[in-house]
């Protein structure tokens, strides 16, 4: 296959000094071009294609000398250039070849049809002849030895040219590659593979969307059996997806979508109706962004809901500790910790008042406290209102520097670096080592409120 000559078009040199083109917008068509051209080459060169490219410092004559002074039988030669026109409506992409010359104007149809299949939002003005411009003919394509064209890839002087040109490059660049690959082929007979068939695009269930109870004015969509919503809805939740760069997300007909399910890990609860096709979402209605996570505040549940959850994960759970939700209210509410996030922790670490472990039921010990010395089955209280105490004591010297309002009773309160660990997740590899210790407490706290339809 031939060599690919690529000139960044520009004016003439006038005494000395490069003519830029057209100035507009704060910037030139000699900058924009070089810019292309640039990535244009990198494309083609990553593709194994030979690539020569006539110096920015030659004027229109002294290219075309360039040229011809190295070109070789099947080479072709482009030049890129930008337009500009009074009427800044004026817009779209247009190759010039050489006029009467039918096979050249063949060739300027494939290296434009190739750009706008990259760049579909960039109309096609069509191949024409180089008589059709306002000189009546175009040095480029008359004096270059090689088969060449001129090929506008838009006009500067409108803006949504303007904008593809400076902020899809990358786009314009595989186009014009994917033509002059396809145009070097023609001129140097080789084979051009049968195009890959275009894909049929993907289309997808339309679901209804429920939130807060409420019916949403928009859609969503069911890809592979999971709901994806609306972006927009997604920042209506108060989920900020800057900080949540791995939730899945996917274009569809102009719009992102959100993978609904993934969420959850952000106070959202979700769930399906599958003979309604709705997708079902509750946001935080009783508590503020945030509490999930920080230890020191108010809890949201009723001693009901809390029974209710608790008995829904272990039937028996309240037959030795009936009280342990009212425990855990009062207790949490005294010092100022939410009740909700202890209670939680307390589920995940007696497996929902199975105990099971080396702690023992009668121990009173509802956190895994470690005794003074390092005893192996841990602290043991008197009571479980004082191991409950103890609890949040403990919660509350890694959560806060404030002092306690009740007399200590937590034997490892002492030891704890006070205000350590605010929030739920700093809990993780210092009350336990389990890095994910945080996370799994969090998780429950969420079953809890979807259950209690907080969530």
């Amino acid at each position: 296959m031939g060599r690919i000559f690529i000139s960044a078009g520009h004016g003439d040199r006038i005494n000395g000094i490069t003519d830029p083109g057209a100035v507009v917008g704060g910037t030139t068509e000699a900058r924009e071009m070089i810019l292309l051209r640039d990535f244009v080459v990198a494309e083609l060169r990553s593709r194994g294609v030979e690539v020569l490219t006539v110096p920015d410092t030659l004027n229109l004559s002294q290219s075309i000398d360039w040229i011809n002074a190295r070109a070789r039988r099947d080479d072709v030669a482009v030049d890129l250039r930008a337009d500009a026109f009074s009427n800044p409506s004026v817009r779209g992409a247009t190759a010039y070849y050489i006029t009467n010359n039918d096979q050249r104007r063949k060739n300027a149809e494939l290296v434009l049809l190739s750009l706008i299949r990259r760049v579909p939002q960039l109309p096609s003005r069509g191949a024409k002849p180089d008589s059709d411009t306002g000189l009546g003919s175009l040095p480029f394509c008359r004096l270059t030895v090689p088969p060449s064209l001129v090929l506008i890839v838009g006009f500067l002087t409108n803006p949504d040219d303007r904008f593809i040109i400076q902020n899809q490059r990358r786009d314009l660049a595989l186009g014009v590659a994917d033509g002059l690959i396809a145009w070097n082929r023609v001129v140097s007979g080789v084979p051009t593979p049968s195009p890959t068939p275009t894909p049929t695009p993907a289309t997808y269930e339309a679901i209804d969307i429920s939130i807060n109870n409420q019916a949403y004015a928009d859609r969503g969509i069911l890809v592979s059996g999971n709901a994806y919503i609306p972006i927009d809805l997604v920042d209506r939740l108060g989920v900020d997806l800057s900080k949540a760069p791995n939730v899945t997300r996917i274009n569809y007909r102009q719009i992102v979508f959100v993978k609904a399910v993934e969420l959850r890990d952000y106070n959202v609860s979700v769930a399906w109706n599958a003979q309604t096709r709705t997708v079902l979402l509750r946001s935080i209605l009783k508590i503020c962004p945030g509490t999930i996570d920080r230890i020191m505040g108010i809890g949201a549940t009723t001693e009901v809901q809390l029974n209710l959850f608790l008995r829904n994960n272990n039937d028996a759970a309240l037959n030795q500790f009936p009280d342990i939700a009212k425990l855990y209210r009062e207790e949490g509410s005294i010092e100022g910790v939410n009740y909700d996030i202890a209670f939680g922790q307390m589920c995940l670490e007696t497996n929902y008042l199975r105990f099971g472990g080396d702690v023992q039921p009668s121990q009173n010990n509802f956190a895994g406290i470690g005794d003074v010395g390092g005893g192996p089955q841990g602290a043991s209280f008197p009571s479980a209102r004082i191991g409950v105490r103890a609890h949040i004591q403990q919660l509350k010297a890694y959560a806060s520097t404030e002092p306690l309002v009740q007399e200590v009773v937590s034997p490892r309160f002492r030891f704890v670096t006070r205000g350590i660990a605010p929030l739920v997740d700093q809990l993780s590899g210092r009350w336990t080592a389990d890095p994910e210790y945080g996370t799994k407490i969090k998780a429950i706290v969420r079953k809890l409120y979807e259950s209690a339809q907080i969530l």
